[in-house]
């Protein structure tokens, strides 16, 4: 069994900051990649960033520049701060483990439950 859990969601103004926490627990073997990814009323879930066990990173054209990803392997935790934030950075975010388990070759995806972010002017 694995978990992922999301943390950090609330409220800010334009231009404020918020830092979300994504911590995966349980049967695991290895953590190949850890991402964010969000979704608002009406539109398809989109990826903002995401960090590889080695520590490459990818954003999102619309947050590059304001968000920035890292992880804390030993912890299996990922974090994204998110800085200069926009009306349109209104979403549910949620976080997601490409996770290996113990003697297995394979891995698979593991969602979180999300975590909502409302900016507000």
């Amino acid at each position: 069994q694995v978990q992922v859990v999301e943390s950090g969601g609330g409220l800010a103004q334009t231009g404020g900051s918020l830092k979300l926490s994504c911590a995966a627990s349980g049967s695991i073997g290895k953590i190949f990649t850890m991402s964010w990814h969000r979704q608002s009323p009406g539109t398809q879930r989109e990826l903002v960033a995401s960090i590889t066990r080695g520590g490459s990173t990818r954003y999102a054209d619309s947050v590059k520049d304001r968000f920035t990803i890292s992880s804390d392997d030993a912890k299996n935790t990922t974090f994204l701060q998110m800085n200069r934030l926009k009306l349109e950075d209104t979403a549910v975010y949620y976080c997601k483990a490409g996770i290996q388990a113990p003697g297995s070759v394979w891995s698979n995806d593991y969602w979180g439950q999300g975590t909502q972010v409302i900016v507000s002017s």
